[in-house]
């Protein structure tokens, strides 16, 4: 029995007529077969449903719209800002975090569809902004966690997107507007309309302005959004992240510093090499007080021994990538005006097969410990013991004079007369005097060395257009590498800050600093040494744009560099760092932040806030000078 009721009687093979009866496909009410074909025709005609042949007004603009289903709101606090928008089923797949959108006001001269057939943004304003959040919301409440909807799932090839929304939850960056045939920016001050259609930002223009980046300066990379490179319907159709180096856009930023971190393999090294070459490019310059234009001069600090192979061209650059590079004005190739300077330090030897620069042997004399005590205070005195190394190196050398050797001063030092009559007078007393003598012992690979000193080389050490080198890889002795670094680097700087220096060479060269492990040097610690290292490298950084000084430091452990030096640091590189406290030490944006345990090699997040917003980028694949030891 069933109970489907009068369905029952249902004939597949039977029709129903108006007034109950039924007919056969091929007989009438009354029983009499119909032969005629017009009579099936006619039928046939009487139950198929016309389409009219019309066509679609309009066409379909951008990935979406704004919704106002959750409200629509701009404030001046972020966390107060809703924007929404919904995102039609054809654009879903290729949506992102971090890509950027353009939500038209509709005050503007053009409408969006307009918009979008120019490829350029209206005469009036439009919003730019980036996707900060994605997600599916239900069209139709259910409750689809079951047994059954679950089943179903993992038995079907796919979701119905249209069962669904898909919102995308934006981040107001700027405001967009043409001023006399100018593309500016400014806060977001207005909220945009419900219903308003949000496109791709695909305009080489609005994305370098919505940003805030610069048109012309260094290369660092091209901008990217989730490890791809952003694309535009230009040609080249990558956007180009370059450094402010020009006076007229305010102080060029390598003068203002760059801290460049990234952990072991994330391609710190390839990326320091490539920006550093935009530095040695010969058409580069910067003007002095004195009136001249003069190419910089790069000064790199190398643990490593992988600077010097930037004398020698990339064999692995082709003509095709090449090309490239000179479509967007890149400087590449080998530097031919570099010089390894090899410092002598006891019986280690230097071998250089891996690069072809010339190489110059050096030597650090006593005599810069004249007006810089702490370098052969061993980094363990305690403010008595320093002074009173003062003034026992002041003592020496109003007795030795400049030719004061290291070996000299430690025979001044072994005289028990001079120890008695310091300690008598109570200028110094023994055993603080017996403390002093303990800790400046042991520099004797470092100093006064069977080469020229450093102080006699300035003119080739210090060169227009030219990258000098300082290796430190053969040298074991930690002790002794700290030393050298530290007497080159704090030379440098004093020249450089100097009202009355002893090498104008210096003083009138614009000069780019760079130094590979600086944590090593730049370290927070309590010792004399470490706070007069600390102090001047404060002070170099403070003064460097007025002295067109610039600090070019490369780290691995960026949390160990002492916040003084660091606080002065403008431009931040971080590439791949998987240590929590360095992330966090770096100080960037928290959007950005948690993508850095996730970049590949070669990807980086810029932090330049007198640059450009914070942005994500992807160098260059391959090195532009020689890389790499085979």
């Amino acid at each position: 029995m069933s109970d489907l009721g009068d369905f029952t009687d249902f004939d597949a093979n039977s029709g129903s007529s108006g007034d109950g009866s039924v007919d056969s496909d091929h007989g009438t009410s009354d029983g009499a077969t119909s032969t005629d074909p017009t009579d099936a025709a006619s039928a046939a005609d009487a139950d198929r449903f016309d389409r009219p042949d019309v066509e679609r007004a309009g066409e379909d603009v951008g990935i979406g719209a704004l919704c106002v289903s959750r409200g629509l709101r701009v404030a001046e606090d972020e966390d107060d800002t809703t924007l929404q928008a919904y995102v039609t089923r054809g654009n879903r797949s290729s949506i992102r975090i971090g890509s950027y959108l353009l939500a038209p006001y509709p005050d503007g001269a053009a409408t969006a569809a307009s918009q979008e057939r120019a490829g350029r943004h209206a005469n009036g304003e439009t919003l730019f902004c980036r996707i900060s959040g994605l997600e599916y919301a239900q069209l139709y409440h259910a409750d689809d966690a079951t047994e059954i909807h679950a089943r179903r799932a993992m038995r079907s090839d796919g979701i119905e997107e249209a069962d669904y929304r898909f919102l995308a939850t934006l981040e107001p960056v700027a405001i967009l507007y043409d001023d006399d045939g100018e593309l500016k920016r400014r806060m977001t001050d207005r909220v945009p309309k419900p219903q308003t259609v949000i496109r791709t930002a695909d305009d080489t223009e609005q994305i370098k302005t919505g940003l805030k980046m610069p048109e012309d300066g260094v290369f660092l990379g091209h901008l990217s959004v989730g490890g791809e490179k952003v694309r535009t319907a230009a040609s080249p159709p990558t956007i180009d992240y370059r450094l402010k180096d020009d006076y007229d856009a305010g102080d060029p930023l390598v003068f203002r510093h760059t801290l460049v971190a990234g952990g072991t393999g994330s391609g710190k090294t390839h990326a320091a090499k490539n920006v550093l070459r935009q530095y040695l490019d010969s058409d580069l310059t910067y003007p002095m007080e004195d009136g001249r234009d003069v190419q910089p001069a790069v000064v790199q600090f190398d643990p490593q021994d992988e600077y010097a192979q930037m004398h020698d061209d990339n064999p692995d650059l082709d003509g095709d990538f090449a090309r490239r590079l000179e479509r967007e004005d890149i400087a590449y190739g080998g530097v031919e005006n570099t010089t390894a300077f090899i410092p002598k330090v006891g019986d280690a030897t230097y071998a250089a097969s891996h690069h072809r620069a010339e190489q110059v042997e050096f030597t650090i004399p006593f005599a810069m410990c004249r007006t810089r005590p702490w370098l052969v205070s061993g980094g363990s005195l305690n403010d008595n013991q320093y002074g009173a190394l003062t003034y026992l190196i002041d003592r020496f050398f109003e007795q030795y004079g400049d030719g004061g050797t290291y070996s000299a001063f430690k025979s001044f030092l072994d005289d028990p007369a001079l120890r008695e009559e310091l300690d008598e007078s109570g200028r110094v007393h023994e055993a603080t005097y017996d403390a002093v003598r303990r800790r400046v012992f042991g520099f004797d690979s470092v100093f006064d060395q069977d080469a020229r000193p450093i102080t006699d080389l300035i003119h080739q050490f210090v060169r227009p257009g030219g990258l000098s080198v300082v290796p430190t890889y053969h040298v074991n002795d930690s002790r002794a590498t700290e030393a050298v670094v530290l007497a080159l680097s704090s030379l440098l700087i004093d020249e450089k800050l100097s009202n009355d220096p002893t090498y104008d060479r210096i003083k009138e060269t614009p000069l780019i600093l760079g130094m590979d492990e600086a944590h090593n040097f730049l370290t927070d610690a309590d010792s004399v040494q470490a706070r007069k290292v600390i102090t001047k490298f404060t002070e170099a950084a403070k003064q460097g744009r007025k002295e067109r000084l610039g600090l070019f430091l490369i780290t691995q452990d960026p949390q160990d560099i002492d916040d003084a030096v660091f606080k002065q640091i403008n431009t931040t590189v971080v590439l791949n760092l998987g240590d929590e406290d360095a992330i966090k030490s770096v100080n960037i944006p928290s959007n950005l932040e948690s993508k850095v345990p996730y970049m590949e090699k070669g990807q980086m997040v810029v932090y330049s806030p007198d640059n450009s917003e914070p942005v994500e980028l992807i160098g260059l694949s391959k090195c532009l000078t020689r890389h790499g030891r085979e």
